[in-house]
């Protein structure tokens, strides 16, 4: 698992790396494709538009008209010469290059366009932003059609050649926009197989932490029953002994030692059994109203004798004004017994165990503190973990699964409380319990632990 874990992260980091890679040219060619044609079909739309101004079935006189711009009269005729810009409005040249636009897939597409004569910058008709964009060659394309011969009557040598320019403006923002469906997709889907990844490699590294967890798990269990089973079997060794028959004080002795350590196995197996349960929600709750001070003067009566055995102290202080709950009576006894037994498992030879309760509004809080060995930094966040307990140096100076504290976290939420830790290494630990109270009396209810 050591090896392969990072031969995967690498594999699945250049796969994906490669995968973007390939999808920005992908990208990248669409867009020149996209800009290809749209620049092709206006070359053609501009042609064609300017093919239909060419075009001129008759030589009609009429009056000048106030929305076109004519060049110097030379000759002084009240006669449209013979050029596309006597013959033609704005609005009908517009007409024109948006019919020829049309028929090559270009409708909708925004466009500015100029007839001048000679240059661009002599007699002519443009649209209002002519100017403003054709000056802006980076951004906006033009395209130009020579309308030479446009009158197309024997007076075509007197008429000077006129340029179709139509001008394409933000001709970038158009092929984004055309390519923004693409774009979206490639991003997308780009998200997707990321969090495909960041799942794969959290998945990878939880079943990392889960296989070392199953190992100290299984160190442990076998320890814990390897010393039971070896002190029984010890005891039926000596129990075939003729002179420990004959002798019914040892024989008491060797049986009281067979089944204490039968319960401490028992007492192991019921705890696995009941973190099994838990994991599968089964664990039915009685809940039912209580005294909090109550059910933790029980649990209190259960640790006093084991501290004062070891030259302890232990300092209750329970001033909480509100104090009844909702709580299941075994399993509340229990989770409070197992932070009370923990604190003195990992206090120092003359353990100080202070318990104190308080109100933090609608709730009552139950402190836990010892002068024990404490919680490094790195190993405080896990400390509710299932299977895990903190190293101490050796493994097994301390017994258990790593079970306890998983189960009091359970608990206590079940209860609809919650609970934190403090500690520092070589300054003792602190566990704080926040559980809701109640007002008045409420009747039993049966509640499955989430």
């Amino acid at each position: 698992m050591k090896r392969i874990f990072p031969i995967i992260t690498l594999l699945i980091t250049l796969s994906l790396l490669g995968l973007i890679f390939f999808q920005v040219l992908w990208l990248q060619k669409v867009r020149d494709i996209k800009n290809e044609t749209l620049k092709d079909n206006v070359v053609r739309a501009t042609g064609e538009a300017g093919l239909k101004l060419m075009e001129e079935n008759s030589f009609i006189p009429r009056k000048k008209r106030p929305d076109v711009l004519f060049p110097n009269d030379k000759f002084g005729f009240e006669f449209k010469r013979p050029s596309v810009i006597g013959r033609y409005s704005k609005e009908d040249i517009k007409i024109i290059i948006e019919s020829a636009f049309n028929n090559y897939d270009l409708a909708g597409i925004p466009f500015e366009y100029a007839i001048t004569q000679n240059s661009i910058t002599g007699d002519q008709v443009q649209t209002e932003n002519f100017f403003k964009y054709y000056i802006d060659t980076a951004n906006n394309m033009h395209y130009v059609f020579p309308l030479q011969g446009a009158s197309g009557s024997s007076l075509e040598n007197i008429s000077t050649d006129e340029l179709l320019v139509v001008l394409v403006p933000n001709q970038k923002s158009i092929i984004l926009k055309e390519m923004s469906w693409f774009i979206i997709g490639a991003i997308l889907f780009t998200l997707i197989i990321v969090a495909a990844f960041f799942i794969t490699i959290r998945t990878l590294l939880k079943q990392k932490k889960l296989s070392e967890i199953k190992s100290d798990f299984i160190n442990n269990m076998t320890h814990e029953f390897k010393t039971p089973l070896a002190t029984i079997s010890l005891a039926v060794d000596a129990l075939k002994n003729e002179k420990v028959v004959a002798d019914k004080e040892k024989t008491r002795y060797f049986t009281g030692v067979i089944k204490e350590e039968n319960l401490r196995m028992n007492k192991q197996v019921e705890t696995i059994l009941q973190a099994a349960l838990l994991d599968k929600q089964e664990v039915q709750l009685n809940l039912a109203v209580h005294s909090a001070h109550e059910l933790i003067t029980k649990a209190l009566n259960n640790i006093a004798l084991p501290v004062n055995e070891r030259g302890g102290d232990l300092q209750i202080h329970l001033d909480a004004a509100r104090q009844t709950i909702m709580a299941d009576e075994v399993h509340f006894i229990n989770f409070v017994n197992n932070l009370l037994d923990n604190a003195l498992k990992y206090s120092k030879d003359h353990p100080i165990i202070k318990l104190s309760t308080s109100n933090a509004g609608n709730s009552i809080k139950i402190k836990i503190e010892d002068n024990g060995i404490g919680i490094a930094k790195d190993s405080l966040g896990r400390i509710f973990e299932k299977f895990y307990r903190v190293h101490t140096g050796n493994i097994h100076n301390v017994k258990g699964f790593g079970l306890g504290l998983s189960y009091v976290k359970k608990m206590v939420q079940a209860h609809k409380g919650n609970i934190k830790a403090e500690s520092a290494l070589g300054k003792g630990s602190c566990f704080i319990i926040i559980i809701p109270v109640i007002n008045g009396p409420e009747k039993v209810i049966h509640k499955k632990s989430t």
